[in-house]
This record gives structure tokens, C-alpha cells and sequence, in this order.
């Protein structure tokens, strides 16, 4: 295959050597790091795949906060030039963006979430004169914060590194009444959306979301697949990838087998639905 290092934003270009007619955009989770290993397997069975920097990187947001969803529309745009077929794939807070952005933007395809959220989350900013924090959405559209769901700071960790699933847990039942204005908009993804989640999974409970997600469609008149293992955590594996190791300290659940067992029923998925070269 043949890389681009991209600048603006930093991120990789990967073109195949077979091309399979899929353009994907691949996004990594709350680190907003370039997810190098994950596009570079998905180029390898075919796919023109782009990874990028989504926050921390020259001219964008220092943290997941109010990161502009145009951003990764114009991924999609530098993309659709060269393929028959647009789909992003996302972990944890990428995962929260590869649904948004299948929500809004017809040309996607297909959408996979590893780790999903079903609502948009706070990010934490830290601007006020004093440096006071504030929350706000993790995302905007058009300059304007999406709803979403603000984290309970009444709660505390239970457990040294902390696992953050029950925070989030007690965000939902705190504010149910933004929780339903916070709803990605699942119903209007006309594309495959495959769902990956780890039961053991103690940074939220994906298993739970995509419950929701899959319910929700389902509604809606639209399939969704939804692949899950009890023993997996937050970071799934698949087949040819190595375990993450990089990220803030917490608790992620699962073990490296589970992970790879998750990556290993996950697989067959991710190629039907971006068409890969099996």
C-alpha cells in the first residue's frame, strides 16, 4: 500500500494496493490520537482508509470538547473523491462521532462502532478566566454545542485506577430529562451499522448502549448487528492488530484474550460491512 502523512489535520492516508471501492474514516477514542494500526489492517483487506488527529493537534481543541463534527465531514469529502462507498469506524468517543456523522451525512454506507455510546457526551473545558471548568458537548455543528448529557460530579471512583462506567451511569439517571435531547439520531442511518461491545467493559456500558442503539433502529424499521462477549472490556482487538496500551490510567475491563475473542466475532462483520477483501 502506499501512506500519506497527512498535516492538516495530522493524520495517515492509506491507499491499498486492491482497492475494494471503500473509503473509510477511521477514528480513535478519548486520546484523539491517529489510530495508525486500525486503518493501516483495514487498507490491508482494501480499504482507502484516513485516520486523523480529531483534538489536541495544531489549531484544534485541546481536549474532547466542542469539536466541530465539520471536521471529520471534510475527511469524508477528501475521501468520497477516490471511492464508490463512505464508512467510519470509531472507538468510545469516536465511535460516539462515527454514528453522528453516519446520522447526518447520507453518503455513509456503513458505520462500525467499537465501544458505542448511544447519547452525546459532556467534555470538560477548562477557560474561564480562572480556569474554572465547564461543561459543554463533546461536539458541534454549524459553531453550535449538540444537546448532550452533562457527567454527575456529585459522583466519586470506588476503586484505584478508577473505572468510569459508573459515572456515567449515574450521569444518565441524574438528567433523564436530557437524555432523550441527547439521543444520536440512530433512526436516520440508512447504511450497515455493526456494534462491538465488551460486557466486562468498566469505562461505560457499551453493551447496554448498543441495546439502545440497536432498540432504537429497530423502531425506526432498520437492522442493526450487534456483536458483544461478556468476558471483553472497552478495547477490542481484532486479528492482525496488537493491544492498545497507550491512554489515561483507569480501569477498562475485559483481558487480552477476551479482547482478541471480541476482535475474532467482530471480524467477519467489519468486512461484510465495508465489503472488504475477506
Amino acid at each position: 500500500m502506499i501512506e500519506h502523512r497527512l498535516d492538516h489535520p495530522e493524520g495517515v492516508l492509506l491507499r491499498p494496493d486492491e482497492p475494494c471501492g471503500t473509503g473509510v474514516l477511521v477514528l480513535a477514542g478519548s486520546s484523539g490520537r491517529v489510530d495508525d494500526e486500525r486503518a493501516r489492517l483495514l487498507a490491508e483487506h482494501g480499504a482507502l482508509a484516513m485516520s486523523i488527529r480529531w483534538f489536541g493537534g495544531q489549531g484544534q481543541q485541546p481536549a474532547p470538547y466542542e469539536v466541530p463534527l465539520e471536521t471529520l465531514t471534510e475527511c469524508l469529502d477528501a475521501l468520497a473523491g477516490e471511492s464508490d462507498r463512505l464508512a467510519v469506524v470509531g472507538t468510545s468517543f469516536g465511535a460516539e462521532a462515527a454514528l453522528l456523522l453516519a446520522a447526518q451525512d447520507p453518503r455513509v454506507e456503513a458505520v462500525v462502532a467499537f465501544a458505542p455510546s448511544s447519547v452525546v457526551w459532556a467534555g470538560v473545558a477548562v477557560d474561564g478566566p480562572g480556569g474554572e471548568p465547564r461543561q459543554t458537548s463533546h461536539w458541534t455543528r454549524g459553531g453550535v454545542p449538540l444537546p448532550f448529557v452533562p457527567l454527575d460530579e456529585t459522583w466519586a471512583p470506588d476503586s484505584e485506577p478508577p473505572a468510569f462506567r459508573g459515572l456515567y451511569v449515574a450521569s444518565l439517571t441524574a438528567r433523564p430529562d436530557l437524555v432523550a435531547a441527547a439521543a444520536i439520531p440512530v433512526g436516520d442511518i440508512a447504511g450497515d451499522v455493526v456494534l462491538v461491545a465488551g460486557g466486562d467493559d468498566r469505562v461505560w456500558p457499551s453493551v447496554a448502549f448498543a441495546d439502545d442503539v440497536a432498540a432504537r433502529r429497530r423502531t425506526a424499521g432498520r437492522g442493526t448487528t450487534v456483536v458483544t462477549l461478556p468476558a471483553a472490556g472497552h478495547r477490542t482487538v481484532l486479528p492482525g492488530e496488537s493491544p492498545v496500551t497507550a491512554g489515561a490510567v483507569m480501569r477498562r475491563g475485559g483481558s487480552p484474550e477476551a479482547d482478541a475473542e471480541l476482535g475474532r466475532l467482530a471480524w467477519p462483520h467489519v468486512v461484510a460491512a465495508l465489503r472488504l477483501h475477506g
